[in-house]
């Protein structure tokens, strides 16, 4: 099979020569942009399909179906998703992905129009949808760094976490208001946009080089998974956040502090809501300009530790603008965790293995995110969400010194390529 060279070394219009700025290389804008117009929407029809489905069935277990039709995908298909990312055309993978889940958009769309759709339909929409996300991630990480030189993923990176944080903020906002025009709109849009996001992948053009010969397929299914298991520096990283973020995860609790705690309503939920991706979005934007050129690991517990502080001050506060403050601090140090991994992985994992790998990351991510959620909740019925805060960012720095001792060449990292300082 084929894939692409990451070089780019011969200049001609379509490849300017390399230059400060990412954005300044027309591959990687094309996919940046495709990449925001694909989070976007999948937003927006995440809120579509949840209303839809829960003014349909009234039913709170239905509604929890969607959820899990869209993760368990991304579990179910690690494997596969990574060892398809590096045999067959990643470039292809994404557009495919991104088309399907424009169909889906449109077969939404037009059973709302003649008024066909049920439970069974909905769920079966999330899980498809779920399952393009799953191939679609892992495939479009992977292909970061053929489109931009070694010396710019850091700052491709921070461009990409940026576009990820916008579309947190923007999609669930313009899908929650084009719904109110009915669900039509959203659908509409949503499938108009993911058709301009696959257009835009198509159209990225890089040359192409022979794929190295791969091991039997079974045996190939695994590689990405021994492979973050032997390097240290990646492992550690990825456990190190998947633990941070499954204490710290104090977002399931949002709309306790908002009703019962701080005496606000919806709105104020939605100010917490946005704050942390807020502070992401700032932090990504500043690695965009000033990215990270020494001392990774030291900054890499040092955010972890401003995480940590931050849950456990959001979790004592009882005033609105403390705890917004208090969750500014938490998107914007989450990012630099964020940036720091999807940098470490992209630069010191062999292009042949990128996809695995990455798949690899995608199910940690998607791990701590969900789960970190679940244990919050739990937690917080046992003890109160006061406390069940203050422990899960109390855990957060006790997991940050734990990772210190467990992986030495984490803390001593000293550049994103892997050097250390010395002792």
């Amino acid at each position: 099979m084929v894939t692409y060279n990451p070089a780019e070394k011969v200049v001609n219009p379509m490849h300017p020569p390399f230059t400060g700025s990412a954005l300044r290389h027309p591959s990687f804008t094309r996919y940046w942009v495709s990449r925001t117009l694909s989070s976007t929407s999948f937003q927006m029809l995440s809120v579509a399909i949840g209303w839809q489905m829960y003014t349909l069935t009234h039913d709170a277990f239905s509604l929890g179906l969607v959820g899990l039709a869209q993760f368990l995908p991304m579990v179910l298909l690690t494997l596969i998703v990574g060892h398809a990312a590096d045999r067959f055309d990643r470039r292809r993978i994404v557009f495919l992905c991104q088309i399907v889940e424009g169909v889906i958009a449109a077969l939404l769309l037009y059973g709302n129009l003649t008024s066909r759709v049920e439970r069974g339909q909905i769920l079966l929409a999330a899980a498809v949808i779920g399952a393009c996300r799953a191939f679609e991630g892992p495939s479009s990480s992977a292909l970061l760094p053929q489109l931009v030189p070694k010396a710019l993923i850091q700052r491709a990176v921070a461009w990409t976490t940026s576009a990820g944080q916008a579309s947190q903020i923007l999609g669930p906002t313009l899908g929650g208001v084009l719904y109110s025009f009915g669900p039509v709109s959203v659908y509409l849009t949503a499938a108009l946009a993911l058709l301009a996001a696959g257009i835009l992948t198509f159209l990225i053009r890089m040359e192409r080089i022979v794929r190295k010969p791969e091991p039997a397929p079974i045996r190939s299914l695994f590689t990405g998974i021994v492979f973050v298991w032997r390097n240290k520096v990646i492992l550690g990283t990825i456990s190190l956040d998947l633990f941070a973020v499954l204490l710290g995860g104090a977002t399931a609790l949002l709309p306790i502090f908002a009703q019962d705690i701080l005496h606000t309503g919806p709105w104020g939920l939605g100010l917490m809501r946005t704050a942390p991706a807020v502070g992401a979005l700032l932090m990504s934007m500043g690695f965009a300009y000033f990215p990270l050129k020494k001392a990774a690991g030291p900054m890499l517990f040092g955010a972890l530790a401003v995480f940590g502080a931050a849950t456990m001050l959001f979790a004592l506060s009882t005033h609105l603008p403390v705890s917004l403050l208090a969750l500014l601090l938490v998107g914007a140090s989450d990012v630099v965790s964020v940036v720091i991994r999807s940098s470490l992985v992209q630069l010191q994992t062999p292009d042949e293995m990128r996809g695995r790998v990455n798949a690899v990351n995608s199910l940690f991510v998607g791990t701590s995110n969900q789960l970190g959620e679940f244990e919050s909740g739990m937690l917080a019925g046992f003890v109160g969400p006061v406390l069940a805060a203050f422990i899960g960012g109390l855990g957060t720095l006790a997991v940050a010194g734990l990772w210190m001792i467990m992986f030495p060449s984490l803390r001593r990292l000293k550049t994103l390529t892997g050097s250390e300082r010395p002792g």
